[in-house]
């Protein structure tokens, strides 16, 4: 199984991050955690990315706050899927990191989450390798089964509290 990476731009991040990596390893998936940033340290952000591929890497997550341009800068340099969590940051309740990650130009695309999303970050990159793996495929459905399962048992119990 392809490896999946996950990039924050600062261990501040970690608190969101940790979410993706704990899903992806529930999962089974192979993962990879860094800190890099876009500004402060883009050609080491750029030389892991543009070797991502060819160290087994199918997916990148990259999460940052505030100038939040590290996915943008990761999918500069790859063809592999990139995703990005903006981070909610002290400023701006997150609008800016979501709007700095969503506004790619036209040929770098970067599939964003919402704001601190890490989960769905994490079941988005499990899906784009289960394109291809069907062991994955199938703790998805299973996980799916199990989401709507609960969903269903908390309103049998609301159902019968309150309605007569």
């Amino acid at each position: 199984m392809k490896k999946v990476a996950v990039i924050m731009g600062s261990d501040s991040d970690l608190p969101v991050v940790e979410k993706a990596i704990d899903t992806l390893k529930s999962f089974g998936v192979p993962t990879e955690v860094h800190v890099f940033s876009a500004h402060r340290t883009p050609v080491e952000a750029a030389e892991f990315t543009r070797a991502a591929r060819d160290n087994g890497f199918g997916v990148i997550i990259a999460a940052a706050g505030m100038a939040a341009h590290l996915a943008g800068a990761i999918a500069a340099n790859t063809t592999l899927p990139v995703i990005g969590i903006p981070c909610k940051g002290p400023n701006f309740d997150g609008m800016d990191a979501l709007l700095s990650t969503v506004q790619m130009p036209s040929g770098i695309p970067v599939a964003t989450v919402a704001v601190n999303g890490a989960k769905n970050a994490a079941l988005l990159a499990c899906q784009i390798l289960a394109v291809e793996d069907k062991d994955l495929q199938e703790k998805l459905d299973n996980d799916r089964k199990s989401s709507a399962d609960t969903v269903l048992s908390k309103d049998r119990t609301v159902t019968a509290k309150y309605s007569s």
